[in-house]
């Protein structure tokens, strides 16, 4: 904000060039740290599984739609705001579980689903609900997806499972991996930062209160539906958590490499960490409360 300049080039070279990989490098960590049981556990789970996917990608990217519309922003943010809502949950989504005392197991297995089916679902939900802001050309956007989120991911379960083999991994190497995921994100920051500094300055409180306000829904509608379809405490703070965060990473990506649209990627950097902050407090809060064993009542 202060020194753009710093953010935006060094030399010849362009920051923004850096996202596409640094994201890459994040959807890689997060690979590592899932397996692929954790894809055949939907058969243990499915109704959870198919109810966290299916608010995932239709009352997130309509609640981003809707408060595009309602804070009239200007049309490239405004494609930023349902972009962030039409992404999958991230990995942090998996901690955020294990301190709110949720099922661990259900949270990865919701992030693992949602990120595989995100090249097809995320494409076709921005072109119905943000064409009439930005162009989509949904053949590129699947392709940058599968390049950028999916081919990464895939990487990483197998490293994942070499490394288990050769009985060579260890806490060292999740350290690692979250340091860099975390550098990563903060460079992501501040180049999209820089590069929309002004246009920050006119919506940035605007922006900020969108994102508390998706962000806060997001959860109470995840717990909603998860309670309406009678699933157990657990699972509901599961599902709750895992539907009101989204990748920011992911959506940042999409923004500069396929909107072409640093502006674009101003939602997702404001909303990434404020994500990340309402859910810590949200999940510490949970932390200190057992859950309710009483089971919710069956849907009719």
């Amino acid at each position: 904000m202060f020194f753009p300049s710093v953010f935006q080039s060094w030399g010849t070279f362009q920051t923004k060039d850096l996202i596409f990989p640094l994201i890459q490098v994040i959807m890689f960590g997060m690979g590592t740290m899932l397996s692929f049981g954790d894809f055949s556990r939907v058969l243990a789970m499915p109704k959870a599984v198919l109810l966290g996917i299916v608010l995932q990608f239709t009352i997130m990217p309509l609640l981003g739609a809707g408060l595009a519309m309602t804070f009239g922003f200007p049309a490239e943010v405004a494609a930023g705001v349902v972009l962030i809502g039409s992404c999958p949950g991230g990995v942090a989504s998996n901690v955020m579980t294990f301190l709110a005392r949720g099922n661990v197991a259900l949270s990865v297995t919701m992030t693992a689903c949602s990120t595989i089916v995100s090249p097809f679902v995320t494409p076709v939900v921005m072109k119905m609900l943000a064409g009439q802001y930005v162009q989509i050309d949904l053949v590129d956007m699947m392709r940058t997806i599968l390049w950028m989120v999916v081919v990464p991911v895939v990487g990483g379960l197998i490293a994942n499972r070499i490394l288990q083999q050769f009985k060579v991994r260890g806490p060292w190497l999740d350290r690692t991996l979250s340091l860099l995921a975390m550098s990563a994100i903060c460079l992501i920051i501040a180049i999209i930062t820089s590069l929309s500094r002004d246009e920050l300055l006119n919506v940035g409180l605007a922006l900020v209160a969108a994102a508390v306000i998706h962000n806060g829904l997001g959860y109470v509608l995840g717990y909603g539906g998860a309670w309406l379809l009678g699933l157990e405490e657990t699972d509901r703070r599961t599902v709750a958590i895992e539907v009101g965060l989204q990748n920011g990473g992911m959506a940042s990506g999409l923004a500069v490499n396929v909107l072409k649209s640093t502006d674009a990627a101003l939602a997702p950097a404001i909303f990434g960490p404020w994500m990340n902050m309402s859910g810590s407090m949200l999940a510490s809060w949970w932390r200190t409360r057992a859950p309710n064993t009483e089971p919710s009542p069956e849907p009719q």
